[in-house]
């Protein structure tokens, strides 16, 4: 396989520490870690480029917090200039990756996600099952505490297959020695590399699958997978032979509830979908989940955009001025409303997206009906 060759002098450069911080920058301008770093933005940048150079960079502790999404995450955050450079590596070497990676692998990777996901897993089913008219098996398989578990020197190994320059490989090394769960396991869940590493680590998965067993009906969104097929005994066998796979040569687990062989027309609910003969659909906690994101986001909107306008009153200028002038309040608040509205711009067309494919009752009022829960207004009122 040929090797991801960019020097460690090409990639680790100020102007490439720049690129990498206008792209960290989206969504985060306003946080206070983020603001600090900015104010000092040429010294940090330089600070971070010569201690790259000169290989005395340490990378710094994490702070954790707790999230739900929808089920409870513990999220690691790495500091702003830890978080620079993850960003760095992640711009120079994920598009050497990617083009090693299957095609039908869909987490973290540009033009896949959930609706291309399933998409394509639902034309597939149709194949296997003949529109349905043939009983179609599925192979659904979950990995046991996967970020937890991936193991570090297994990881290593994997990358430097892959990387020729030894400087960049220590690097890396360095980062995902930063964090562990247990001794030598586990990268962070809120790390932007660990979406990359995630994807490394099963790419030998994935070819054993698809190269050594010939599997053409698989598919994997990040640590959950399918297998389509109209033999169950074939995909029992199958089961084994990738349980005893992920053992000896990813040492990972597969979780013991969440990996099962059912009949397709029973419903495959995979990355928040559920494909019937009937057609496609949401899920219903994940439309109750939108609706209520959506709900407060635009609560949120509602209540800056107000905040923001008796800010404006209180700093009027006098009849003599043309323009109001901007304070600190009033960019924070600026800069809140735009993230807002591309956080629900974003969810407006990831929802249009999956409407392409899903059964669905537009309302008079603006909403949809889908699965029998209505979202309202989900779509701006045209003028």
């Amino acid at each position: 396989m040929k090797k991801f060759i960019k020097s460690y002098k090409d990639i680790i450069t100020v102007p490439n520490i720049l690129l990498a911080w206008e792209e960290f920058l989206s969504g985060k301008r306003k946080r206070d870690d983020v603001v600090i770093f900015q104010s000092r933005l040429m010294d940090n940048a330089l600070n971070l480029y010569h201690d790259l150079k000169n290989k005395t960079y340490i990378h710094g502790e994490y702070k954790a917090f707790n999230i739900s999404d929808p089920k409870p995450r513990n999220i690691h955050k790495a500091t702003v200039r830890d978080r620079l450079l993850h960003h760095l590596l992640y711009r120079e070497t994920y598009p050497y990756f990617d083009t090693k990676f299957i095609y039908d692998s869909y987490s973290c990777r540009v033009d896949k996600g959930t609706h291309k996901a399933i998409y394509r897993l639902d034309e597939f089913s149709r194949q296997v099952s003949v529109n349905h008219a043939k009983t179609a098996w599925v192979l659904k398989c979950d990995i046991k505490s996967y970020f937890a578990n991936i193991d570090h020197l297994v990881l290593i190994g994997f990358l430097d297959q892959s990387i020729s320059c030894q400087k960049t490989l220590e690097l890396l090394t360095t980062i995902i020695n930063s964090y562990q769960d247990s001794p030598k396991k586990g990268i962070p869940i809120g790390n932007l590399t660990s979406q990359l590493f995630a994807n490394i680590y099963l790419h030998p998965l994935d070819i054993f699958v698809t190269k050594i067993l010939k599997e053409k009906n698989y598919f994997r969104y990040m640590d959950d997978f399918v297998i389509l097929s109209a033999d169950k005994k074939y995909l029992i066998e199958l089961k084994d032979k990738i349980k005893n796979f992920l053992q000896e040569k990813l040492k990972l687990q597969l979780h013991p509830r969440k990996s099962n062989i059912f009949r397709a027309d029973f419903g495959l609910d995979f990355v928040g979908y559920m494909i019937k003969p009937t057609g496609v659909s949401m899920r219903k906690k994940t439309l109750r989940r939108y609706k209520k994101r959506h709900k407060k986001r635009l609560k949120q909107l509602k209540k800056y955009k107000k905040r923001l306008k008796e800010t404006q009153r209180l700093i009027q200028p006098s009849l003599f001025e043309n323009c109001l002038k901007d304070t600190p309040q009033t960019e924070e608040l600026e800069e809140k409303i735009k993230v807002l509205k591309a956080k629900l711009r974003s969810s407006r067309n990831s929802f249009k997206g999956f409407l392409q494919y899903s059964k669905y009752e537009r309302l008079k009022t603006g909403g949809v009906k889908i699965n029998g829960i209505i979202i309202p207004q989900i779509f701006p009122k045209k003028k």
